[in-house]
């Protein structure tokens, strides 16, 4: 069979996109073909390459977006087809995962696979309740059992009285609607109905709930508190760690869903910072950043670049783009000159340190207006030559107040902001149907496109308990200019100040229009 491709069914983790492997990441970077389950991660799918097809094929309980036959004959004609085929499943495949099915059907087929553990969610999702699923002072082993067996089958295969009689933790996948008769049925077996039972919903994201009972009372709690799938169920002694080992639902931002509107390549640095506190962070990045429109000038400036006394960068993709133009006239970083650099803030000096360049001036306020004085402050200005490079629509102050002060003033633009629309995770329409806690605003530029996209305040409207979060006074601008006044301003105009002030902000109570 000539050229044929390859099938790889990849286990995705539980839900925390931090616990994909980092062979599960590098087969996703070469993706032609995706074919996701409900229980993954769809900030996962970013990991691949734009141009991939994305198929959703379900698997919650009845509702299949693909019965399992057709998505194995999928399976088999993409790679026939010659693709590179990545299988996403939720956990690890050979874990309930109906993995093993599907590899028995591509090995008929004669197609090439490879089978990518994943982090199950029988040991992940209870760890990230607090519950170990083993401990020297309450067991020494566990099973996994699924509760939602083949429905073709006549019986069960599982002997939930004999369960009982073997020692251990018992972790129960899929089981939240026969919660009641496994209870029951242990309890039958001669499991005491005191033994306390753990349910982790939506465990290791930002929406993991969990409910504590026992055998005797478990089953009423669900009812109470409307609990649904998807759960991992944990029953033994070990419940009892909860209290004092539950690290990840005690962070201090956990339940606070947040919106990162920063272009793809940046979006990390925040949305990083605000996973490690807790929040349950989308991205949706509004702008993208593209070539300017004319090059003309900026290919002018680098080839004339040892005329010019003062570099000045006003963002971290200033830095990034420029170089990247220059590096192409001049393949050695000495051709730049005895000039002087200035950066507007941390995050574009580091920037500029990453390509070992030492930074003059940076302000103390990280504010555009504040570059032309602390710029003055080093030296005088009158009759210097002053490079400002920066995006193609930008404040003109910055330029004035330059020239204000007797600098000759070359406004360059060396890329250009474009609005971002691709929804690849899907995480747009959760935002429009489900709301959110917080949205970041980075920049002016971010405001607008998020605008143009969202219409924000209609969608303030909509989600009373949404809250907006500028990282400056030409951020808070443009919210202005929407008739907006923003729920904080960071006092220090930086990615950390933001993080900071969101996360000492007080939290809203939930409501019915908002999030869960």
């Amino acid at each position: 069979m000539a050229n044929v491709g390859t099938v790889y069914l990849v286990g995705a983790g539980p839900g925390d996109a931090g616990l994909l492997t980092l062979r599960g990441a590098e087969l996703l970077a070469r993706a032609d073909v995706v074919v996701y389950d409900a229980l993954v991660n769809t900030e996962l799918l970013r990991l691949a390459p734009a141009q991939a097809e994305r198929l959703y094929a379900g698997k919650r309980a009845a509702a299949h977006a693909l019965p399992q036959e057709e998505l194995n004959a999928r399976l088999v004609k993409y790679a026939r087809d010659g693709k590179t085929v990545i299988r996403l499943k939720g956990g690890d495949p050979y874990v309930f995962g109906r993995g093993g099915e599907e590899a028995e059907e591509l090995a008929s087929a004669g197609v090439p696979f490879e089978v990518v553990p994943g982090v199950s969610s029988s040991v992940a999702v209870p760890n990230y309740a607090g519950i170990p699923v083993t401990h020297r002072a309450h067991c020494s082993s566990y099973q996994v059992l699924t509760g939602h067996e083949d429905p073709t089958k006549p019986g069960t295969s599982v002997d939930w009285r004999q369960v009982a009689r073997d020692p251990g933790t018992k972790v129960v996948l899929m089981g939240v609607e026969r919660i009641g008769i496994i209870a029951r049925e242990l309890v039958a077996g001669g499991l005491a109905d005191t033994t306390p039972v753990a349910m982790i919903r939506w465990g290791t994201t930002g929406e993991q709930q969990t409910l504590v009972g026992t055998l005797a009372d478990i089953a009423d709690r669900v009812i109470a508190a409307g609990f649904s799938a998807p759960a991992v169920i944990v029953i033994g002694s070990v419940v009892t760690l909860r209290d004092r080992l539950n690290w990840f639902e005690k962070r201090p931002m956990f339940g606070q869903r947040v919106v990162v509107t920063r272009t793809r390549q940046q979006a990390s640095q925040l949305s990083g910072r605000l996973t490690d506190l807790g929040a349950d962070v989308w991205e949706i990045p509004t702008i993208r950043t593209a070539p300017p429109v004319n090059h003309g000038p900026l290919v002018e400036a680098i080839t004339g670049i040892g005329e010019y006394d003062w570099l000045v960068f006003t963002s971290p993709n200033g830095v990034t783009e420029f170089f990247g133009y220059f590096f192409k006239a001049f393949p050695d970083l000495r051709s730049i000159g005895n000039v002087r650099i200035a950066a507007i803030g941390p995050a574009t000096a580091e920037k500029l340190k990453e390509l070992h360049l030492a930074v003059d001036v940076t302000p103390d306020e990280y504010v555009t207006a504040k570059v032309a004085k602390a710029i003055h402050a080093y030296e005088n200005l009158e009759n210097l030559r002053v490079l400002l490079l920066r995006a193609e629509v930008a404040n003109p102050e910055l330029p004035g107040e330059l020239e204000t002060l007797g600098a000759i003033v070359d406004d360059v633009a060396c890329y250009q902001t474009t609005p971002e629309t691709e929804d690849l995770s899907g995480a747009a329409a959760r935002l429009v149907a489900e709301g959110a806690d917080w949205i970041t605003f980075t920049s002016a530029s971010t405001v607008e496109n998020f605008h143009a996209r969202f219409d924000l305040p209609a969608l303030l409207t909509r989600f009373p308990r949404l809250r907006t979060a500028s990282i400056g006074p030409v951020t808070t601008k443009a919210l202005q200019a929407l008739g907006l006044k923003p729920s904080l301003e960071a006092a220090d105009h930086t990615i950390p100040g933001l993080v900071k002030a969101i996360r000492n902000a007080p939290a809203r109570a939930k409501s019915a229009s908002g999030s869960n």
